[in-house]
């Protein structure tokens, strides 16, 4: 059977770690690569190998923390009734929004003004709570069913399009709208079919029960795992659906590779969703038997995620304020109004990858002793109903 510490699985919360700890670099080169501020990390046309590849390694942090907090939401269901369950995911679900529209946004920019707020992660981890508190009162294999319409159907709504509604952009549409002056609120994570990955994790929640075979789960994992990526690899050569922006063929193969492996996140695309999902059941498959002081440094935050989330932000961005004054730019250009990556006055700004690998290394190591004092605090004091929310 997978291996259970304190109630807890550790392979779990190992990946939840992983991610955590990936989704760092990716913030981290926005505030501190040269390039961040002069092109797209994906671009065919522009980018390289290392800089497409740091950004490509991040795809796969959204995805397998969505399908894992849907995951755990049916482990803490076998200790509630699902009344209780609806209610608790109602709550956290709307506490996350609540985070996303203050401390987060806040955490990007340091602006007081708010000039920027925006629908990203965390909101839609939120959402996708609130949508799973209803989805749960239905049989199994209907939450299956829903889910696997809305990931493998959601692109058929690529060509419908409303401008400037806000609604339509909430329900599956990345975009900007500008409210007054210079300040803008962004749409980056719509509903659909981000709540579908949520609920696809709910459901495999079953899959790692007591009575179900370990043997078995690794079996169907890397299954699921092997085919999802297979099946990416098939639509994407066929290059119809699946995906609203189409890979190209440039010539040179590094330029075709980055084009390939490059499916839409805005919102995620189907085949996005097949190539990083694919990639989690095949972690999953195989961490189990994982054991070792790197796997607990890792698990260590993927114990206290949300903890960890929101410090590493703020860390990020004050080191980056430290960085923009000894280079001559100073701190104060830090006090965002836009995207880090969109303000003008930063072109010149930032480093070398190497230097961002090694921010991002020493960010990570700066962490750990917080989130392993923060983690045993947790640990011990279960009866703190609080300490759910955190």
């Amino acid at each position: 059977m997978t291996s259970i510490t304190k109630n807890r699985i550790e392979s779990i919360d190992l990946l939840k770690g992983l991610v955590m700890v990936i989704m760092a670099l990716d913030h981290t080169r926005d505030y501190f690569h040269y390039s961040a501020y002069f092109f797209d990390p994906t671009d065919p046309t522009q980018s390289t190998l290392p800089i497409f590849f740091t950004r490509f390694i991040t795809h796969f942090c959204a995805p397998a923390f969505s399908f894992l907090a849907g995951l755990s939401a049916f482990m803490v269901g076998r200790r509630k009734s699902k009344t209780e369950l609806s209610s608790f995911l109602v709550k956290r679900g709307l506490w996350l929004v609540f985070i996303e529209m203050t401390i987060v946004n806040f955490s990007w920019y340091f602006d007081v003004q708010f000039r920027s707020p925006g629908l990203l992660v965390i909101w839609s981890l939120g959402i996708s709570m609130i949508a799973l508190a209803g989805l749960i009162h239905l049989p199994q294999k209907f939450i299956l069913l829903f889910s696997c319409l809305l990931i493998f159907g959601h692109n058929l709504l690529d060509t419908v399009h409303y401008d400037g509604n806000v609604l339509w952009a909430i329900l599956h549409e990345f975009s900007f709208f500008k409210l007054s002056g210079d300040a803008n609120f962004l749409v980056g994570y719509p509903i659909i079919p981000w709540i579908a990955v949520m609920s696809l994790g709910f459901y495999f929640g079953s899959f790692y029960d007591k009575s179900y075979d370990s043997v078995k789960r690794k079996k169907l994992f890397n299954l699921l795992g092997i085919s999802a990526i297979i099946l990416f690899v098939i639509i994407r050569f066929i290059n119809r659906y699946g995906d609203p922006i189409p890979w190209k063929y440039y010539g040179p193969l590094t330029k075709d590779l980055i084009s390939f492996l490059n499916p839409s996140k805005y919102p995620p695309s189907l085949l996005y969703l097949l190539m990083t999902l694919g990639g989690t059941f095949l972690f999953l498959a195989n961490a189990e038997k994982l054991k070792g002081k790197l796997v607990d440094f890792f698990s260590t935050f993927g114990r206290v995620p949300f903890f960890y989330y929101i410090i590493h932000i703020y860390v990020i961005h004050l080191v980056a304020m430290l960085f923009a004054e000894l280079s001559g730019f100073g701190w104060e250009i830090m006090i965002l109004p836009a995207w880090v990556s969109e303000v003008p006055g930063l072109k010149g700004y930032g480093f070398s990858l190497w230097v961002v690998y090694a921010v991002w290394i020493g960010i990570i190591l700066f962490l750990y002793p917080f989130c392993k004092k923060f983690d045993i605090y947790k640990q011990s004091h279960k009866e703190k109903w609080w300490l759910s929310y955190l």
